[in-house]
C-alpha cells in the first residue's frame, strides 16, 4: 500500500505537471506492489506509464538550474541483454538482490550496495550495465553530463553537485555519473587545478553522507588516474574488459540473429574481433546487417562482417611513421 507522503507527492507531482516525478512515484508503487506479490497491478501500473510516454530522452524539469546536466529515460534492458564477466554478472544479480530485499536488511542494521564504481575502457558496457539495473527495478535512468557540468558551470561546479545530490534525495532512480574522470582524477595530478580538486572533495563528501534510496553510479573510462580515496566511497567496485573469444562469439551470435545462416563461420570471425569493445562489434554486425538488407540478401556472410570488422579496426590504427 502506498504510504502517505508517497501519495501526497504524487498529487503534487500531478498539479505540478511534473511527468518526471509522476512517473518516478509510479514506478515506486509499481514496484511495491510487485515486492508485495500484486503483480497485476504492478504490471497495470507499468503500462499506463509505458502508454503515456512521448520519448524516451528528455531532458527533465528538475530545477531552473540543473538545465541540460541531467537526462532521463526509463529503460526497459535485462540482465539477458547484457553479455559480460561471469563475476561482474553475479556482481549485478547480488546489487539486484540486495535492493530489491533492501527491507529485510534494514531490520539488522545493513544497508543495501547503492553506491557502485564501474571502470574499464570505452565501450565495454558501463552504460548498458545502469539501463539494465534502472530496467530490472523499474525505476528512471538519470544521466548527468559530467562534461557540461565542468565546462559550462567552471567555478559553480561545487554549488551544482549539491543540487544534483538534493534531487538524488528527493527522486529515487539510478543516477550515472558519466565520464567521471572529469573530476575523480588524483588531487596530487601536476596538471590538476584548485577547482577541480575543491569539486572532487565536494563529491567525496556528498557521496559519503549520502543516505537516499538512489542507485548511484560512476563511471570511468581511466580507472588507474582517479584520486584513491573514491574506492573507499563505494559500495561495489566493477571492473570492465574487453570482450574475449567466448563473449565475442556469442555477442556475434546474438547480434546477426536470423542473419548468421548455418555454415557461418563463427569461430573464424570471431576471432578477428579481438582487441575490439562490446559497442564496436556490435556496430560492425549492424553495419554488415544492414548491407545485407540494402543487397536484398536474408544472411550476413563471413567476408561481408569481416570487413566491417577490419573497418573498425582500421578506425583506431595509428601512423607511426
Amino acid at each position: 500500500m502506498a504510504t502517505a507522503d508517497q501519495l501526497k507527492a504524487l498529487i503534487r507531482s500531478h498539479f505540478e505537471s511534473d511527468e518526471v516525478q509522476f512517473s518516478t512515484i509510479a514506478l515506486q508503487l509499481a514496484a511495491h506492489e510487485a515486492r508485495q506479490g500484486h503483480a497485476a497491478v504492478a504490471n497495470d501500473i507499468r503500462l499506463l506509464i509505458d502508454r503515456s510516454k512521448v520519448k524516451q530522452f528528455k531532458v527533465i524539469p528538475l530545477h531552473r538550474d540543473l538545465d541540460d546536466l541531467i537526462l532521463s529515460s526509463e529503460p526497459s534492458a535485462r540482465m539477458s541483454d547484457m553479455i559480460l564477466a561471469e563475476s561482474n554478472r553475479k556482481r549485478l544479480e547480488r546489487i539486484l538482490q540486495e535492493f530489491r530485499q533492501k527491507g529485510k536488511l534494514q531490520k539488522h542494521g545493513m544497508e543495501n550496495r547503492r553506491k557502485l564504481l564501474l571502470a574499464g575502457p570505452p565501450g565495454t558496457g558501463k552504460t548498458l550495465t545502469a539501463s539494465v539495473l534502472a530496467g530490472e527495478l523499474a525505476l528512471p535512468l538519470f544521466i548527468v553530463l559530467m562534461d557540461k557540468l565542468v565546462t559550462k558551470f567552471m567555478g559553480e561546479t561545487g554549488a551544482k553537485l549539491r543540487q544534483i545530490f538534493n534531487t538524488i534525495r528527493e527522486r529515487p532512480g539510478i543516477y550515472l555519473f558519466d565520464e567521471f574522470d572529469a573530476i575523480g582524477a588524483e588531487r596530487a595530478r601536476d596538471n590538476d587545478v584548485g577547482e577541480m580538486r575543491r569539486v572532487l572533495n565536494a563529491f567525496l563528501q556528498l557521496i559519503e553522507t549520502d543516505g537516499s534510496e538512489s542507485i548511484i553510479i560512476a563511471a570511468s573510462n581511466s580507472p588507474k588516474i582517479l584520486d584513491q580515496a573514491l574506492f573507499r566511497r563505494f559500495d561495489d567496485v566493477l571492473h570492465y574488459q574487453l570482450p574475449g573469444l567466448p563473449e565475442i562469439k556469442q555477442l556475434v551470435g546474438n547480434r546477426l540473429g536470423s542473419f548468421k545462416g548455418p555454415k557461418f563461420p563463427l569461430e573464424s570471425i570471431s576471432s578477428k574481433a579481438v582487441a575490439l569493445s562490446h559497442a564496436e562489434i556490435t556496430q560492425a554486425c549492424d553495419d554488415a546487417i544492414k548491407v545485407a538488407i540494402l543487397d536484398d540478401r536474408k544472411q550476413v556472410s563471413g567476408n561481408l562482417l569481416n570487413l566491417m570488422l577490419h573497418d573498425r579496426h582500421s578506425a583506431y590504427a595509428r601512423d607511426d611513421q
